[in-house]
């Protein structure tokens, strides 16, 4: 769309509809107060309203003003509507999400629901436009894998409004704590315990861990790493500690890895976040003639292919993948079933899957073999 005058006081509108600021039948700003806030005249304002307007978004009385239409009631009057749900991950065609997607999308077609994809790149920005296509193409549900759910979420408007318009949304891996939705997640602080736990019990005490913390599943991860040391006695090492963003994924784990190696009390055990990093940080190991796990003992996380297409088998918490994405699949179609009135949570509840170890060939005790005569 061109970036006219009347295209911005127009797309103006249209968002603040979308992020619930202004309700259906609630006045919107008057003519003259858009004029003074665009800069524009009254011929630029009265072409985007009018435009809005014959779409559907906006209704004028006369002498009264203009106001934002009920959307459901043209909704309604469409009989043969498609029904559809969307589902949006942090990325599609790569790792574990074409699983869950499958997971998801054989049960959803199974009740004659349309599938629709999106991918967010794990960027808020590409989150904000996906669910305005969601909220103006009114879907019936959503499952949806929150951005950098770890921070601070500036698209809380836009998920309030899915409530008020009764589009129920189940979220899946990870959620934004403080809309406390129904979600499907696994026990990620349990995991990174149980990988940690894992290194402990072979006898490693200097464990370095890799966590990616714009993501909650990081952060609860190394929360796990953390509390498996002190419950066993090891001391927790910060310089061991090493955090990065989505953006800093493909250098900034390899460069502090190296600087491990380097000094003179290098790991002996490393807890990845997971098996795609695992597999990065096999690479630094390899570029310094390191044997895994002769010379040093990795676990991932996410039990993926990675950890069986390498020359080295990864040790991994296992990831419930497709059942997951059923599982999520399964609980919207209940919501969805229930009515658009229904509120969130009050039939469906969130469910925790429980982690477990599958224990490859990348792990090793430290303690000396016993050689028999």
């Amino acid at each position: 769309m061109a970036e006219t005058k009347y295209n911005k006081v127009k797309e103006w509108i249209r968002a603040r509809i979308l992020d619930g600021t202004y309700a259906p039948n609630q006045k919107i700003n008057s003519e003259s107060e858009l004029m003074k806030q665009f800069g524009v005249s009254r011929h630029t304002v009265r072409i985007a309203i009018g435009e809005l307007v014959s779409e559907g978004w906006l209704y004028t009385e006369q002498g009264a003003g203009t106001f934002c239409a009920d959307r459901t009631l043209h909704e309604e009057g469409q009989k043969y509507r498609q029904k559809k749900i969307a589902i949006i991950t942090t990325y599609i065609s790569d790792y574990i999400f074409p699983s869950i997607i499958r997971g998801a999308e054989a049960e959803i077609s199974k009740e004659g629901y349309q599938v629709s994809l999106f991918c967010t790149n794990n960027d808020h920005q590409n989150e904000k436009r996906i669910l305005e296509t969601i909220t103006s193409q009114r879907f019936d549900g959503v499952i949806i894998e929150a951005a950098q759910s770890a921070t601070s979420n500036p698209n809380i408007n836009y998920y309030l409004n899915l409530d008020l318009l009764g589009i129920p949304y189940i979220m899946i891996n990870a959620y934004y704590d403080e809309l406390e939705p129904v979600s499907v997640t696994m026990d990620d602080e349990k995991g990174g315990y149980l990988q940690t736990e894992h290194l402990i019990k072979l006898g490693h005490r200097n464990i370095a861990g890799f966590f990616k913390t714009d993501d909650l599943q990081g952060v609860k991860r190394m929360k796990g790493y953390i509390k498996a040391l002190r419950e066993n006695g090891v001391p927790v090492n910060p310089k061991n500690i090493v955090t990065y963003r989505t953006s800093e994924k493909t250098s900034k784990p390899a460069e502090y890895l190296k600087r491990m190696l380097d000094s003179s009390e290098k790991p002996t055990g490393i807890v990845s976040y997971n098996d795609e990093l695992a597999m990065n940080l096999l690479e630094v190991f390899r570029q310094n003639d390191m044997n895994v796990p002769g010379d040093i003992s990795i676990v991932g996380f996410d039990n993926s292919f990675f950890a069986e297409v390498s020359e080295v088998k990864l040790t991994s918490i296992d990831h419930p993948k497709s059942e997951l994405g059923k599982m999520a699949a399964q609980m919207v179609l209940k919501m969805i079933s229930k009515g658009r009135g229904s509120k969130q949570g009050t039939a469906v509840k969130s469910y925790v899957f429980e982690p477990k170890l599958i224990v490859r060939n990348s792990t090793k005790s430290l303690e000396s073999p016993v050689h028999k005569e």
